[in-house]
């Protein structure tokens, strides 16, 4: 399946719009204004919250939580490293997803063990940040979905933070 993530261009919070490859609406993600940290309700296009994103503030290095029905399923992580950024979709189990590429580019691979499960594709040309995922049948695309927001959201950080 390939989705598409368009940020508003104008917007006093931090909601938008996850549309299919043909461009209709899939699912909504809205921000919650004047909170302490990020905190992000990932929604179907009826409204009903599928996952929970939250920012942990008391940490060394970015790291967010994954709800999904009031429970923590998962959490995204900024791993330290000298050269280059990764992240880490840690979920229960061994089933953890490594996602490294070129963030500022926003061409990226979520891989699990030796296998590239998603990719990560900007789309040039456009008026707004937007870009492409593409994720494999069988694969959780809510949660590979809301740590593609997680890494926009501390790109976007640390830009403004420099």
């Amino acid at each position: 399946m390939i989705y598409r993530i368009r940020e508003k261009f104008w917007s006093w919070d931090d909601s938008f719009v996850i549309t299919d490859q043909q461009g209709l609406p899939f699912f909504q993600v809205q921000g919650k204004v004047f909170s302490w940290g990020d905190k992000l309700s990932f929604q179907d296009m009826q409204g009903r919250e599928l996952a929970f994103i939250s920012q942990e503030l008391f940490s060394f290095m970015p790291r967010y939580t994954i709800e999904r029905n009031g429970h923590k399923f998962a959490e995204v992580l900024k791993e330290w490293s000298w050269f280059s950024k990764k992240f880490t979709l840690d979920v229960p189990g061994p089933n953890d997803y490594h996602i490294e590429g070129s963030f500022w580019q926003h061409d990226f691979q979520f891989r699990k063990g030796n296998r590239i499960v998603a990719s990560v594709s900007k789309q040039l040309f456009a008026w707004t940040d937007s870009y492409s995922i593409q994720i494999q049948e069988g694969e959780d695309d809510v949660a590979i979905l809301c740590t593609c927001i997680v890494i926009d959201q501390v790109l976007h950080d640390e830009k403004k933070n420099h």
